[in-house]
């Protein structure tokens, strides 16, 4: 699971001339400013007026994520970046703005398994039956409401002509973002399995997809664990893998093609590949110890060599001593490279298919 700064996207609603969306929003805005800092989240203010969005005028169903209009794309965009929502919404005749459900009607993939809170506001009901309304909606969409909730009433929050909320709801809005980030951080594995560049993995729920530089953390925690075996069996500690800083780790996932097996946030196993000339380049083959002999190694090694088509070769190493990662390359069809000794680590290498 990528550890990437969680974005929040803080949604005002009202488009109505003179409304106190704007002032609400920028109140909360204000107030979570402390804890986003502390809880390392971004906010992302965004007003549904300046998105201007007409009534839904897309062709094709939102689930195909087929876009023909400009507006509607840019609004994806902008969902599909976000990893939580807070809604700043009024009550109009008992339910949410048209605002609001027009939005969510726009889109579909790219809301599914985030979660969302709600700062209220109204007359006698402080904007709730809008949440409830609202809520109804976005469990379609597969957006997780929180129980978290903030709910101003207009009489009592106002001073002089001037949104003045108390304390106490400073405290409601800063809880209800920590629930937030915490459930986003929860929901981050299903998010991912949904990733049009993920594919399924070979064991149950398990999936795939190209590793980033902000996965370093993961796999610099996979490398210290994998290669402590390497360097007892070969008897040598100068093995890089196992002396990487997550900094060096980031550069290499920029400059490598990468791939990770992921199951529940976790990484069970990862492998690189780069071409160089004619070669493909494999390394850091790597499966967590208590998933090791069901077949993940080969399937990760079978991942990496699709990338080797236009490619004379493909090229790996391993340690003298490592008897199970030889085995495994042999038994793929690898062979040692003769013209290529180095003390302790052995070359394979095997042609690609014409």
């Amino acid at each position: 699971m990528s550890t990437k700064r969680p974005r929040v996207l803080v949604l005002v609603c009202s488009t109505r001339p003179g409304a106190l969306g704007p002032a609400v929003g920028t109140w909360l805005t204000e107030t979570l400013a402390p804890s986003a800092l502390t809880l390392d989240v971004d906010l992302a203010p965004l007003a549904l007026g300046d998105l201007q969005l007409p009534f839904l005028d897309e062709e094709e169903h939102p689930s195909t994520g087929v876009y023909h209009h400009e507006h509607t794309r840019r609004w994806s965009a902008i969902v599909d970046e976000a990893d939580g929502f807070v809604v700043v919404t009024p009550e109009y005749n008992y339910g949410m703005p048209a605002t609001l459900k027009n939005a969510l009607d726009y889109l579909g993939p790219e809301w599914a398994w985030k979660p969302v809170g709600f700062v209220s506001y109204g007359h006698t009901s402080a904007g709730t039956r809008a949440v409830q309304h609202a809520k109804q909606v976005m469990t379609t969409l597969r957006l997780v409401p929180l129980g978290s909730t903030v709910a101003i009433r207009i009489a009592d929050a106002m001073r002089e002509g001037r949104l003045q909320p108390g304390t106490h709801l400073e405290a409601a809005a800063e809880g209800l973002l920590a629930e937030l980030v915490r459930v986003a951080h929860a929901l981050a594995p299903l998010r991912e399995r949904g990733r049009v560049n993920a594919v399924a993995g070979p064991v149950a729920g398990s999936y795939a997809r190209r590793l980033a530089p902000d996965d370093a953390p993961e796999v610099t925690v996979l490398q210290r664990c994998c290669w402590t075996e390497e360097a007892v069996a070969n008897s040598t500690l100068a093995i890089p893998a196992l002396h990487e800083s997550p900094h060096q780790v980031r550069a290499w996932l920029a400059d490598w093609q990468a791939t990770g097996l992921w199951r529940d946030g976790r990484l069970l196993g990862m492998v690189r590949t780069r071409r160089s000339g004619e070669d493909l380049h494999v390394g850091r083959l790597a499966v967590v110890p208590d998933l090791r002999g069901r077949g993940l190694g080969r399937w990760l090694l079978r991942m990496a060599e699709s990338a080797g088509q236009g490619c004379r070769r493909i090229v790996l190493s391993t340690g003298a001593a490592s008897s199970r990662n030889l085995a495994l390359y042999e038994s793929q069809g690898y062979a040692p490279l003769r013209e290529k000794a180095d003390d302790g680590v052995v070359h394979l290498a095997k042609a690609v298919p014409a």
